[in-house]
């Protein structure tokens, strides 16, 4: 009798080249399936011991993945596209997500959780994070006034929050002074022409996030002309880490949007 074939359940040895979906795969208990991670990956912390480290963000070592045997590399974004091309002409399957706003990151983590095998349990986590959410934003709606926030991704050149981070301070109960900057995928557009841009619109709160080095809100207090700013007077500066707000995937739907609510939540119970 012919031996009957197993077919397995989606990709088996997968790389992820940025850590949202190294995170969303250990949420979903498949991390057994990863072979390689990101170097720049804190979440969850055990990853990094767990799993050999195989690129940065704009690199990575070809040569160590192919030796991975991988049946999957998750990229992200336009900006890994030469390392896609790369693979694919060694004939590794890539599958890159580019996801900008809440709504596509919901999306992408619905299809990673469907690709794995996982797509119930992905949906109830989803749900989870939905209603998460959903409390955040009524509890804002209470807000008798909402704070100006200037989110800063990068300090020299001044880089303005990217879409998903725009959005998730909507929803924390503030509103972005550059929505304009939002709708723009890439950092380089999303580039303050000059400070004085942002003393003009007078945010009531700075959040820094500096793309993985710690935010110097003394420096960004010291800024010639920025001493009138309402955040600077009132000492509303902070900083979200990287890591919790700027990936795109449960990080910023979970820890990245509590920490900007409490943020706004303490400032109007200081301005009530």
């Amino acid at each position: 009798m012919t031996e009957r074939f197993a077919f397995p359940s989606g990709p088996q040895r997968i790389v992820c080249l940025t850590e949202e979906t190294t995170e969303w795969l250990y949420l979903l208990g498949e991390e057994t399936r990863i072979v390689g991670i990101s170097g720049y990956t804190v979440r969850p912390r055990r990853a990094r011991d767990e799993k050999p480290k195989v690129s940065a963000f704009l690199s990575a070592k070809i040569d160590k993945i192919l030796a991975l045997q991988p049946d999957c590399v998750f990229g992200f974004s336009d900006l890994q596209a030469d390392i896609a091309s790369a693979l694919i002409r060694h004939g590794v399957q890539v599958t890159v997500f580019n996801q900008r706003s809440v709504t596509e990151i919901f999306s992408m983590l619905c299809q990673v959780a469907a690709m794995v095998g996982q797509a119930e349990r992905g949906l109830a986590l989803l749900a989870d994070m939905r209603e998460g959410l959903a409390k955040i934003q009524d509890a804002a709606a209470a807000l008798p006034r909402r704070p100006r926030i200037y989110f800063e991704e990068w300090d020299e050149p001044h880089i303005s929050a990217i879409a998903w981070v725009s959005e998730l301070m909507g929803i924390a109960g503030g509103d972005d002074c550059f929505p304009e900057l939002a709708k723009e995928s890439l950092g380089k557009h999303r580039i303050i022409a000059s400070g004085d841009e942002v003393v003009r619109r007078a945010p009531d709160i700075i959040v820094g996030s500096w793309c993985g080095k710690k935010f110097r809100a003394e420096k960004v207090a010291a800024r010639a002309g920025w001493e009138n700013v309402p955040a600077v007077k009132n000492r509303q500066l902070f900083e979200v880490k990287s890591a919790d707000i700027l990936q795109p995937g449960p990080a910023a739907l979970t820890d990245g949007v509590t920490q900007l609510h409490h943020i706004v939540m303490n400032w109007a119970r200081d301005h009530a």
